[in-house]
């Protein structure tokens, strides 16, 4: 009973904070919104029993990804009636793209339980008693490493570029020049002086 009445609440509030995620017109409240999200969506993953799933929501997503997009909203000075003029412009092609997403999903599902015995010789065996996060750290390093190896180089690839992009050479700045401070005298940065009586200082 208590399990039946914390999903509902879980996923209630999941799905009230996902709509107001989309709907809201402050970018700052949005990613607050989802913050709520994600939390939410890993209680209910703990109901399941899938604790390393929940503990990678509330770590990952909310400690960097959700924190990540906190800050960037707030650091980029975004014009928001500017934003809202290509809403109806690029409408039917989000439908268009929302969609294939929901046939996607649909097919997957119809597939997935279509499978039979075919799929079931596919997926990986769990063994009784094996704690989830001992189960998949075996197989992300034995089955699945190239796989798991070959996730990790493109978000290599992705940081990479995020750099590269980041420190481009740009016109029309100052930069530092390290060895130059550091080789200037003290005689080079004063100067003594000895001013007459009421004619001040010379610059």
């Amino acid at each position: 009973m208590i399990q039946a009445i914390a999903f509902y609440l879980f996923a209630t509030v999941v799905i009230g904070s996902a709509a107001l995620t989309i709907s809201s017109r402050n970018p700052v409240h949005s990613v607050l919104w989802l913050i709520l999200a994600f939390f939410n969506a890993a209680g209910l993953m703990v109901l399941v029993g899938a604790e390393f799933i929940a503990m990678l929501l509330v770590i990952v997503y909310v400690g960097a990804v959700a924190v990540l997009f906190l800050f960037v909203v707030m650091m980029l000075d975004i014009d928001l009636a500017e934003m809202r003029k290509g809403v109806v412009r690029y409408l039917p092609l989000g439908l268009a793209l929302a969609a294939a997403l929901l046939a996607e999903i649909v097919i997957g599902i119809g597939a997935y339980g279509a499978g039979g015995i075919e799929l079931a010789r596919r997926t990986a065996v769990t063994v009784a008693g094996v704690p989830n996060i001992q189960a998949i750290g075996n197989l992300l390093y034995t089955r699945y490493l190239f796989v798991f190896e070959a996730a990790g180089l493109v978000l290599l690839v992705a940081m990479i570029g995020a750099i590269v992009l980041t420190h481009r050479q740009r016109g029309g700045t100052r930069t530092q020049n390290v060895s130059r401070q550091n080789a200037r005298r003290p005689q080079d940065a004063t100067r003594n002086t000895q001013p007459v009586v009421g004619e001040g200082v010379r610059l």
